[in-house]
This record gives C-alpha cells, structure tokens and sequence, in this order.
C-alpha cells in the first residue's frame, strides 16, 4: 500500500480521537465514513472536521459503507466496564460490537484497529473476549490485542485500554512501542480558570481532612476519589470517565478540570474546537481515545502493511491461523 493512499472509516467516532491520530501520522488520508449516535459528538465533529457523522450504525447496511483500507473503531465499552456494572452482550451497548463485524465481512478492508477498556479481556471470565476475537478470526483476519497505558506513552492520565489490530492478509506485525517520558501537569493545566471550576467549600474539607495522614509530592496534583470514597492525591489524572461524579477528579483537591485540560489529557490539539456545553464535554472526553497510543498503535498497523511478507513467513501465518481455526 502506497504511503500517500490511506482510506479508513471511523466507526463510533466520538470526538474523532482516531481521526486526529491518523491525521497526525499520514497527511495524505482520507476519512470516507463516520458515524456515531451520540448528538454532541455530531455537533463537535462536524464544527472540526466539516462533517457530519452518520447516525445509529444499525440503521444502516454494509453494502452502503463505502471502501476503505482500514477500519477505525472504539466501539461503546459501557458495556463492559466496571462503572457500566459489565453486562457485556446483554446490554446493547455490547451487540454493537457486531455491527463492526458485518462491515469486515462485507468490505473486507486491509486491516481495523478497536479500541476498549481493559476489562473486556476478562469480562465473563474472558469468555466474551473469546468470542471476540473468534468472530473476527472466522472472518479471516489475522489478530493481535495488547493493553496500553497513556502514562507509558507521554500523557500524564492513567488511562489503560485494550487495543485489537487485525490484518485481512497475512502480515508481519510488531508490538513497536518505546515508553515515552510522563507529560508535566503544568503544561496541561492552567494556572487560572474560572471560579465555576472550583468545588464547594464543603467538599474542598473534606478532601483536606482525608489526606491528612498521607504523603502530597510538592507540585500539581489531581486527587482522585474511587468507588470507595478513598481519596488519591497523584501527580497524573486517573482515567477520565464519561459518567463520572463532577468531583471524582479535583485538581489539588480544589477545582474540576476544563474542558480544555480534559482535551489535553487525551493529547487533544490546542485548535481543537470545543462547540458543546461542560457536561457534554465530560461525556464526550471520558469516551475520546488517547491519541499518543493510538498513533503508535497505527504507525505498527501501517509498518506491516507496507512491509511484504516473505513466502516462508506466509505459509508459517497461515499454518498457525487454521489451527486457531481447529480449536473453534
């Protein structure tokens, strides 16, 4: 595949995270297909890329997405999150996995990147993962998963997702990925926002008093508050999260993120337009992708696709591909 052609779909689009990173990478690409249900990820994708998003993904048939080398998509990991209680493929969230599916059967692109939180791995006692990677093995696709974490790749956000590459021929794919060092929260937060970040009084005591008895690093801290009420002053944010309380994150126990810091713990660039209200803004940011880790998955799909294969690697992909497929 010639480096100056790269069409790809972005699936579940959101933010349009997997947009910015292949943008970022190839400048010679081009999106021939977006869609996500969500309304104010309508408005904001449209306001930066000067498209409008397809709606509901079930609405419409495979035949009708158009051709494309590499599909993109993070699809709705709700359903298999903790916060999400994890119903998997009870929760229609989960089905929508197999929506991508029916498009990989119909358009039979080069390769997909997926991304989900961590959990699907062992969701079900890794039963649903299992039939994950079955359906998209059966489909013909040579696949690889690994669980990246933002922290490793330069941004300061604890932020661990799986990733799920496939290849529709078989291919040489690398794990080539370099630990980046951490990103200061001092160039991703701002030294004055608004007082309407700031939480009350009230909370801002009792973050105070449930930290008395621990260790505060000199500096920018996020504190986080987990399920539990423990409360974690840290030097990085943990994972942005769409349904979150609005305290669940309080930069040195004082005040929310703004929209811009969330956008820059997610590697956002600084001319991204931000076109909805706060609320959807914590929504759309806790559901985006982190771009560092998605560029450096892609520039490992991109590697393989632009390297021939050799005759003998092809036989030994093929020969461990249909004993995969005798094991189902």
């Amino acid at each position: 595949m010639k480096k100056q052609s790269l069409k790809f779909i972005d699936l579940f689009c959101g933010l349009g995270g997997f947009r910015v990173a292949v943008e970022n990478i190839r400048q010679n690409s081009e999106c021939v297909f977006s869609c996500d249900f969500d309304s104010d990820s309508q408005k904001s994708y449209e306001a930066n890329f000067g498209e409008k998003p397809f709606g509901d993904i079930t609405k419409i048939h495979e035949i009708e997405i158009p051709e494309h080398d590499v599909l993109l998509a993070g699809f709705p990991c709700q359903a298999f999150s903790i916060c999400g209680d994890g119903k998997g493929f009870d929760d229609t969230r989960g089905t929508l996995f197999f929506d991508i599916a029916r498009i990989l059967q119909a358009k039979r692109p080069k390769a997909f990147v997926l991304e989900n939180v961590k959990q699907l791995v062992s969701h079900n006692e890794g039963k649903t993962f299992a039939r994950i990677i079955e359906t998209l093995e059966t489909l013909g696709y040579q696949t690889h998963h690994k669980i990246l974490n933002a922290l490793d790749l330069g941004l300061p956000q604890k932020r661990e997702r799986v990733f799920i590459v496939g290849f529709r021929e078989p291919r040489s794919f690398v794990w080539d990925l370099r630990k980046m060092p951490m990103q200061p929260l001092s160039e991703v937060l701002d030294a004055e926002v608004s007082p309407n970040y700031y939480a009350s009084e009230k909370i801002r005591e009792n973050r105070l008093r449930s930290v008395e008895n621990k260790t505060i690093k000199d500096g920018l801290t996020i504190w986080h508050e987990n399920k539990g009420g423990n409360i974690s002053p840290l030097p990085y944010s943990c994972a942005l999260r769409s349904g979150a309380s609005y305290n669940y994150l309080l930069v040195n126990g004082e005040r929310r993120l703004t929209e811009r810091e969330m956008l820059r713990l997610q590697g956002f660039p600084e001319d991204y337009k931000i076109v909805v209200g706060y609320q959807a803004m914590r929504k759309l940011a806790g559901n985006t992708v982190a771009i560092p880790c998605v560029e450096a998955v892609l520039n490992c799909v991109l590697k393989a696709l632009e390297k021939p294969i050799s005759a003998e690697e092809s036989k030994t992909k093929v020969a461990v591909q249909e004993s995969l497929f005798a094991q189902i």
